[in-house]
């Protein structure tokens, strides 16, 4: 194939021959592919953006909370409190052989963190060394807890993002520092710079963890635990084992087993599958808007392309008569075509790109990209080559309308 100079100024010339006419047809095109490439790119920034909600969950996660009763039960009222104890964990683990990790929590709310003299508020989190599976740690220094804390009873600790920059402005590494939690000291031994709205029992950033053994003892909490997180081995769901956990517990505390408001439990499963299925139907209603802009955008095209042709009758009538066949027409009309629509919708991908880079820096913190609003590179080459296929077919019907121009008639149409 030959690279034929010529022609290619001759398209030049007739698209410029009448520019405000080319502009306002372009813009269709342009503002269509711009509408697809910012909506594609926003809908990936967005799901990010709730996506970093359940940033370190397991997928599978089961919490359950112990609540009053809203049923009456063997001969008890509704409106009993119960509360669930450290057993539970062995009961569940015995009965429900599904379960992968079963890790219980204590929490204890409105407490105070003080460091030389710098103060912060705090939550109170004891946990088990398992839980970093349900909700993994996004450690910047340090570990977190092991078994050979809960064995010899260490009073280590690790501190949630706001705590740390509370009590360390200065900011390093604050592992091996002891901070006072109400009236006992704890030894520092990581940082947890989670920063997820989807948080157990208070946010992660304001949280203190501690030992679920020890958070006992300083607390006199017993046996008891405030509520139990657990995840499934793989290849078993949650909603399809949720009845069988509420069997097991209400069963050991003397709870109807279907009073659902006393055994409170929330499925992530549920919440990943809510999530998936809105985005599914959002990328759906993207493509949907975007394709019926472009199409509209390439219907003016046609239309503009029709009027060109009509135009250039005699011209087209004067190469029939010295030689030009039916397929040079038609190539020229169709190249025309393809010229328009993809230097229309190349300078909407380049600003559809602009404007989600100036979105990308708007949710940067602290030099971290929250979110990124842009699409891949091999969305871009697909939607350049849907503004190649409807270049072909906006100048389909123009193209044939010229082949069809006899050169006798054009003679006598001019």
């Amino acid at each position: 194939m030959t690279f034929d100079i010529d022609r290619y100024r001759e398209i030049l010339d007739t698209i410029t021959r009448n520019k405000a006419r080319s502009l306002l047809t372009g813009f269709g095109v342009f503002w269509g592919i711009f509408m697809l490439v910012t909506l594609i790119g926003g809908g990936q920034g967005l799901k990010e953006n709730l996506s970093a909600n359940f940033e370190g969950f397991a997928t599978n996660t089961v919490v359950i909370y112990p609540q009053a009763t809203t049923k009456p039960y063997h001969g008890f009222r509704k409106g009993r409190t119960w509360g669930m104890t450290f057993r539970d964990t062995e009961r569940l683990r015995s009965q429900i052989p599904q379960l992968d990790v079963i890790s219980p929590m204590l929490s204890h709310w409105g407490g105070s963190a003080t460091y030389k003299d710098k103060k912060a508020s705090c939550s109170f989190k004891g946990v088990m060394p398992n839980y970093a599976q349900v909700e993994t740690p996004k450690l910047s220094y340090g570990r977190f807890i092991n078994e050979m804390d809960i064995a010899e009873g260490r009073r280590v600790c690790i501190i949630g993002k706001r705590v740390y920059k509370s009590l360390f402005p200065g900011g390093g590494d604050p592992c091996g520092q002891r901070i006072q939690v109400d009236s006992a000291f704890y030894q520092v031994v990581g940082v947890d710079y989670s920063s997820g709205s989807m948080t157990i029992n208070g946010s992660a950033e304001q949280a203190i963890v501690v030992p679920l053994t020890l958070m006992q003892q300083a607390y006199n909490r017993g046996d008891s635990i405030d509520l139990l997180c657990m995840t499934l081995k793989p290849g078993y769901r949650v909603t399809d084992m949720q009845d069988r956990i509420r069997m097991v517990l209400a069963k050991a505390h003397d709870v109807d087993p279907t009073d659902e408001k006393s055994i409170f439990l929330i499925n992530t499963e549920v919440m990943y599958s809510m999530l998936d299925s809105l985005f599914s139907g959002v990328n759906l209603l993207i493509w949907l808007v975007g394709i019926g802009t472009l199409l509209a955008g390439a219907i003016g095209v046609s239309n503009i392309m029709m009027v060109t042709v009509r135009e250039r009758t005699t011209e087209i009538g004067i190469r029939r008569a010295i030689g030009a066949t039916p397929r040079m027409i038609l190539s020229q009309i169709i190249s025309e075509s393809i010229a328009l629509t993809v230097a229309a919708g190349m300078a909407g991908i380049l600003f559809g790109i602009v404007v989600l880079e100036m979105i990308e820096l708007a949710n940067t913190t602290g030099g971290v990209v929250t979110a990124h609003f842009q699409v891949r590179f091999w969305t871009a080459v697909g939607a350049l080559a849907l503004l190649t296929v409807l270049g072909v077919v906006a100048g389909l019907a123009p193209a044939l309308r010229a082949m069809s121009v006899k050169p006798v008639d054009a003679m006598r149409d001019e």
